[in-house]
This record gives structure tokens, sequence and C-alpha cells, in this order.
């Protein structure tokens, strides 16, 4: 494994601030010619986080605010995810070369193998989607997990990982979440009648893999992309430079109800 890539895992972190640190790394690396930065995280309390271009209408901001969950609009696209008990992941890349330069589909495929490969390792039986969601199906409900798209991650043909990619031309940022359980109560509340189908359209990875916990599942991930993308995934934490542009986001556009609510 000739090249390497930064691993940095963040812990449970604060809704807008995982999103401010998400682009910050993913802003710092683009036009510098320099490897990828996969993190893990979580989050510190239950969190929603919308899609980049999702009306917050589609969800009960009200019932939100009063329940103290925090709500945040994504760098990315996708849909609505409430946040939990999960491991959440990103990718950031350069793509004026290399893996990740053969265009969205290419970069989620790519990405969706590695993933794929994970949950094979621990003895899951999985499989990664290869064709594109559509029209009403997709588009229909509010939920990330209401559907599954090109390149995610399924279990009994129920999606397992819900991802979402904002790409610019010299460069991405693709963010992840691969839940253990649901807060269904809560969602429930938050997104009405859309949550009824949701057994028949999505699992927790403790559904599939009782004994799987977080460690043994990061373990799994980073091997998983050093193996797939042929590289050495070195731990690291985020630079002076990064954790400052992340708390100028987290001031002036994650915790600002004119970003987050805007839609």
């Amino acid at each position: 494994m000739g090249e390497t890539w930064r691993l940095i895992d963040s812990g449970r972190c604060p809704a807008a601030f995982n999103m401010a640190l998400d682009e910050a790394v993913a802003t710092l690396l683009r036009g510098r010619g320099l490897p990828p930065v996969l993190r893990l995280y979580g989050w510190e309390r239950p969190s929603l986080s919308l899609g980049c271009f999702q009306k917050s209408s589609d969800v009960d901001i009200g019932y939100c605010k009063s329940s103290g969950i925090p709500v945040v609009r994504r760098p990315t696209g996708g849909r609505a995810i409430l946040h939990d008990e999960e491991l959440t992941y990103s990718l950031s890349a350069g793509t004026r070369s290399g893996p990740f330069s053969g265009g969205l589909l290419d970069s989620y495929r790519r990405v969706g193998a590695a993933l794929h490969l994970a949950f094979r390792r621990l003895g899951i039986a999985a499989e990664a989607k290869a064709e594109r969601e559509k029209g009403r199906v997709l588009t229909g409900s509010p939920l990330c997990f209401q559907s599954s798209s090109y390149g995610e991650i399924l279990i009994g043909n129920k999606k397992a990982v819900g991802s979402a990619q904002k790409r610019w031309d010299d460069g991405l940022l693709q963010q992840g979440s691969i839940p253990y359980s649901y807060r269904t109560g809560d969602m429930r509340k938050i997104f009405g009648g859309h949550c009824d189908a949701l057994p028949d359209c999505a699992t927790g990875l403790r559904n599939a893999a009782p004994g799987v916990g977080e460690d043994l599942l990061k373990e799994s991930v980073v091997s998983s992309f050093e193996e797939v993308f042929g590289v050495s995934l070195l731990p690291d934490r985020p630079s002076p430079e990064e954790m400052s542009l992340a708390r100028r986001l987290q001031e002036t556009k994650y915790l600002r109800e004119d970003w987050n609510f805007r839609r």
C-alpha cells in the first residue's frame, strides 16, 4: 500500500460542528493535490439533518425544537435523517485525478464497494444496489431511508446505509449514515405517516448483527477502505486550519436558522 490517506475519528460531536468540520476538511483539501480524508463520527445527542435542497416544511420542526432535537442542514443533498445510535462517515477527496475523478456515480460505486466489503467481513449478507432510483419512489418521502439508490448498501433488500454527495469541479464530500437502530417514537412525530413503511424499507445494523459493536464496525470500515482503494489510512486529527474554518462555519452557517430553515 503506497498511498496514505488521513483517518479522523472524531467521536460524538454536536450536529452543527459535525457539518462544519466535514465542510472545512473538504474545502481545504480541494485544489491542493492532497490525499483523501475519511472521517468517522457520531452525534452528541439525537439530531435531525436535512438535505441541502430539502424543504424544512417536510418535517415537524416544532416537535424537534420542543424535544431538544437539534436540526441542521447538510452541505450534501438527499433527504432527512434522524441521527442517534449510528456510525457516520464522511469522505473528502479531490476529483481532478485519482479514484474519484470518474464522476458522481462512479464515486458512489467505489465507496459502496468499500462499505459492502466492510459488512461482508462482519458476516453480514449485504449487497450494493446496482440501479438508480428515480421519480416518485425517490421524491415522495422526506425520509432518507424510505428508498435506496445506486451504490447504497442493502441487507435483505432493506436499506442499511444512507449516503449523499456534494461535488465541485475539483473535489467532493460524501456523507453517510450507518444506523444501529431507529428512534421510532421520535421519527413518527417528526415524519408522521411516512414512517409507516419504514420497517419494510430500512434496517438497523443490530437487526442483522446484534453482536457487532462500534469498535468492530469502525475496524471493518477502515480495513475495507484500505483494501478496496489500495491505501493505508493514517489516524490523524483535524489541523488547526481545519478547526479554525470549522468553528467559523459553525457560527456563520450551521448554527443559523437562515441556513438550516432556508427552504
